[in-house]
């Protein structure tokens, strides 16, 4: 624990520097730390449901900050590699100490700005479950969270429905939930203003727990697959809200390799070199082959040989499927952006340094293509295909939590580095896709990422012939939104 090493965890808060309302709840958990776990204990199956959804938000390993840690319970269960927890609470960070000796554990206030100065390190992921409700000034305390957070932190504040009041507070009384002094009165909306006021961008907003007992297993199928449905989802007991500290500009500017997957592409090989833009200092592109019938490999190298001013690499793909170019591609590129870009130029590559600048600037940390805010050219896409795609981005939109209007567009970026998480993380979801699209899509909504989506001109092609038929897509989507309901939002 280096980054620790000068902290004091002996220090201890005097209750008398807090507000009257403020010195109540200190004066409460003081009281009720003994008892703290039998009442988690009483209520399992709702801290169950909570931890399943953290685990999801929070992957093993990450370097996590829990401000209102109290017993420690749930930090420990998160797995850190790093963890350390935070109460105002003596005996609550006593017991916490004693139960999880592999963590830290830390006396503090977390109003108190000198908190985060002797904190000296940062953290992946920073938590406050259900603390909000107890601090004076929500929008001072959010913003005090800068100072442990990095480029790529992620701030979960989860807490509980007000719609929910009256049938707490008749739980209180029958001795079901822990007591409790008057909390702040805060909806999902109103945590992502605070956030919003303190210099962080809200990147995800969910609801869960409509039904909080286990009853029989009826519970877990409830919440799974009859809670996260639109309009009901906002019943829900408990809501989580994600941001991240606003994004700041890339110093210095990243470097970017273009992966261009093409399949019996011949006639669009060199135009995707000549038409693309020097959009940054360092571009590498990578043409990834997939056993063409027209040669399109032997273009590729000549187009290779052509060009020296360029740095192209050629690589023929292993497997099949776009899926599986994008993956060779990307695994033996060396910028710090990576791009994908169809060989077919209906994303003309013109366009690409609108998705450079979107990720470069800070703004995203995922950007993805969007065909259907501009008027197209006569049978770039037909009606089918064009509103099969309107129906199905509102469901994308709201499977993954963020705006997605055009799942099947092309182009899409990522930095490397996100990209490597991705890859770790890919177990989650398994070997699904045999497009490309929605694996990234998918990752990209698990880590939380910022996605921002860049309208283009979509073109028609001018060599050759579309490879996905309108039926293939539709099923395709069909799978993917079943898919997608089951990892996302039943956590199946």
């Amino acid at each position: 624990m280096p980054a620790l090493a000068s902290f004091d965890q002996s220090n201890s808060v005097s209750a008398p520097a807090f507000s009257a309302r403020k010195a109540r709840i200190h004066e409460l958990a003081e009281r009720l730390a003994p008892e703290r776990d039998r009442w988690i204990a009483r209520n399992r199956f709702f801290y169950e449901e909570d931890l399943r959804y953290l685990r999801f938000l929070v992957p093993a390993g990450a370097r996590v900050l829990d401000l209102g840690c109290g017993t420690g319970k749930l930090l420990a269960a998160l797995e850190p590699s790093f963890g350390v927890g935070i109460d105002f609470s003596n005996a609550m960070i006593e017991l916490a100490r004693e139960h999880w000796p592999e963590l830290t554990f830390v006396v503090g206030d977390v109003e108190d700005p000198g908190l985060y100065r002797q904190l000296n390190t940062t953290f992946d992921v920073i938590l406050m479950p259900d603390t909000i409700g107890s601090i004076d000034d929500c929008q001072a305390t959010l913003s005090l969270l800068h100072g442990v957070c990095h480029r790529d932190s992620r701030v979960i504040v989860s807490y509980y429905s007000r719609l929910w009041e009256p049938l707490l507070a008749i739980a209180r009384k029958v001795h079901l939930q822990m007591p409790t002094v008057r909390q702040n009165v805060l909806s999902s909306d109103d945590i992502a203003n605070l956030l919003e006021l303190a210099d962080f961008e809200v990147v995800k907003k969910e609801w869960r727990q409509l039904l909080p007992r286990r009853l029989f297993g009826l519970g877990r199928l409830v919440n799974s697959y009859l809670a996260p449905l639109p309009v009901i989802r906002r019943l829900c007991l408990r809501n989580y809200v994600v941001a991240r500290p606003f994004g700041a500009p890339l110093n210095p500017l990243p470097s970017t390799t273009v992966v261009i997957p093409c399949r019996n592409e011949r006639g669009n090989i060199e135009a995707a070199v000549t038409r693309m833009p020097r959009f940054c200092e360092d571009l590498e592109i990578i043409f990834v082959e997939g056993h063409s019938s027209d040669d399109t490999l032997g273009e590729a190298l000549r187009v290779q040989a052509a060009h020296p001013e360029h740095d192209i690499k050629v690589m023929t793909q292993d497997g099949k499927g776009k899926g599986d170019a994008v993956r060779k591609g990307f695994a033996n590129a060396r910028g710090d952006i990576l791009m994908i870009l169809d060989a077919d130029l209906t994303v003309p590559p013109e366009s690409l340094p609108k998705f450079y600048g979107a990720i470069a600037s800070g703004k995203a940390e995922f950007v993805n293509g969007s065909r259907l805010v501009y008027p197209m050219e006569e049978d770039a896409m037909r009606i089918l295909n064009y509103l099969a795609n309107q129906t199905f981005s509102k469901l994308f939109t709201w499977l993954l939590n963020q705006r997605f209007t055009d799942t099947l567009c092309g182009t899409k970026v990522i930095s490397r580095k996100h990209y490597k998480r991705l890859e770790e993380n890919r177990r989650y979801f398994g070997e699904f896709d045999p497009f490309g699209d929605f694996d990234l899509i998918f990752g990209a909504a698990k880590m939380n990422l910022k996605v921002v989506e860049v309208p283009i001109r979509y073109a028609s092609r001018t060599y050759g012939e579309t490879q996905i038929s309108r039926f293939k897509h539709g099923w395709l989507l069909l799978r993917m939104v079943v898919f997608a309901f089951r990892k996302l939002k039943a956590l199946a």
